[in-house]
């Protein structure tokens, strides 16, 4: 697949890992579409800075954890745009939420921003998609594969992307491919300490910490290999295969 001058929309793409996403599909000739919630600023700064270098991008703000937003933020990015060829569904939330303390409030509203958001958006950019033999990339994570016992809630809704991700890559044959891509270490928490992140790289097999940068290949990889779809790939630096 060619991707310059294709029309993109990545969600939660003006914060963290969506950032280098947005920003690498802009630099690639994409048109893209910045999704975001409450990273206004950040959003704002993000399409300045790609306009200024001459990329065609715009954001818009959008709650996914409300049930309508996925059908009316796809309304919006093909009316302004004129179509869509690539969905990256990135926006999720992360908390840590030991066993006895999920609430179902919790439970709920992780559910529907990790996953029910990103089936919805595929659903509404379904014609889309498929008139322009398009793709899409679902964000999963690591926690999918492994057992987190201060995250469960957070490893299910990721495990029910990689599931979703075969099923809809199955269903949207021959026209779309789906795929997702599962980061380990790639981009740690602000308030973990330098011994919890060296921690981690000492336990990782390649011995360090990713970057977005390493997600971006992902993406890149995704869109341009065309006979790839129902997969995850994982972006971890080994930490699936330790024993």
């Amino acid at each position: 697949m060619e991707i310059s001058g294709h029309i993109v929309l990545v969600t939660g793409g003006a914060h963290r890992v969506g950032r280098a996403i947005s920003t690498a599909l802009a630099d690639a000739g994409m048109r893209v579409a910045i999704h975001y919630n409450s990273a206004s600023s950040e959003a704002d700064a993000l399409v300045h800075e790609l306009s200024a270098r001459g990329r065609d991008c715009r954001a818009y703000r959008a709650d996914l954890s409300h049930a309508d937003a996925p059908g009316s933020l796809i309304g919006a990015v093909t009316r302004d745009f004129g179509g869509l060829d690539v969905l990256v569904n990135s926006a999720a939330v992360m908390r840590r939420t030991p066993l006895d303390q999920v609430t179902v409030d919790e439970w709920d509203a992780m559910f529907a921003l990790n996953l029910r958001a990103p089936f919805f958006l595929s659903q509404a950019a379904r014609p889309w998609l498929r008139a322009a033999k398009g793709s899409i990339v679902n964000l999963a994570d690591l926690a999918a594969f492994e057992t987190w016992p201060e995250y469960i809630p957070h490893g299910i809704s990721k495990a029910g992307v990689v599931q979703m991700t075969r099923a809809m890559a199955r269903a949207l044959a021959p026209d779309v491919r789906v795929n997702a891509i599962a980061p380990g270490a790639v981009l740690l928490p602000d308030d973990w300490d330098d011994a919890t992140r060296a921690h981690f790289a000492a336990t990782t097999p390649l011995r360090r910490i990713g970057s977005p940068a390493d997600v971006v290949e992902a993406v890149m990889y995704l869109l341009r290999s065309d006979y790839v779809t129902g997969g995850t790939l994982l972006v971890d630096g080994g930490r699936h295969v330790r024993s």
